[in-house]
């Protein structure tokens, strides 16, 4: 289980629902990029919901979620550091999105899953999906440190002071940024996700992305 500021994020079906929508329509959107080379590939995943993050590689973003989510089902407490933090957050808006605007992706995204999940994709479950991370009483601090970056030092250093900011929590933020290359426990990280047919073909796709092979159509 994963604790945010000493809440637990709650281990039901829309944490279930926010994962996996989230995992696989940024999955999808891999699958896109490596068939077409002319689509263009920068910036797209559920992550980018967060601005300091919107540069971190689709395949990265997949190892943060799982990664995020192997903490959230464990039945040993884990205390969220500032990306699995991030990461909840981006899972909930993203998956919110979808519901709203493209309900029949979610309803496909959720067939075949290792839960069976009956729900009427609209704005009452996009509201269901936001609660999640709006309910958790967290600072936000992973939206706040864009905003910093983008301003000068000491301007930055006072507006940190003034918000609290912990910087040293910071820190795994940055170390993000430069990853290229995934966790090889990956698809042991994807239990109650994924299926077993799913969890070997994304981690197939996603080893053809950083070797920068292309699908065959």
């Amino acid at each position: 289980m994963i604790t945010i500021a000493n809440d637990k994020l709650p281990q039901s079906f829309l944490s279930y629902i926010a994962f996996r929508v989230a995992f696989l329509d940024t999955l999808e959107r891999i699958s896109w990029t490596l068939q077409f080379e002319s689509l263009n590939e920068d910036r797209f995943g559920y992550l980018t919901e967060v601005p300091f993050l919107r540069s971190v590689p689709a395949h990265v973003q997949l190892d943060l979620l799982v990664s995020t989510w192997w903490k959230h089902i464990s039945p040993d407490i884990y205390e969220a550091d500032l990306v699995d933090e991030a990461v909840v957050y981006a899972v909930c808006e993203a998956s919110a999105r979808i519901a709203e605007e493209e309900s029949v992706m979610l309803q496909r995204f959720l067939k075949k899953g290792p839960l069976a999940v009956d729900v009427v994709a609209d704005h009452q479950l996009a509201s269901e999906l936001r609660g999640l991370h709006l309910k958790l009483s967290n600072e936000g601090d992973f939206l706040l440190i864009g905003q910093f970056s983008d301003l000068p030092p000491e301007e930055a250093d006072r507006l940190k002071q003034k918000f609290e900011f912990n910087s040293e929590r910071a820190e795994a933020m940055f170390d993000v940024l430069g990853r290229w290359h995934v966790a090889t426990n990956f698809p042991g990280r994807t239990e109650h996700l994924l299926s077993a047919a799913e969890t070997k073909r994304s981690f197939e796709m996603i080893q053809q992305k950083i070797a920068g092979r292309r699908l065959k159509s």
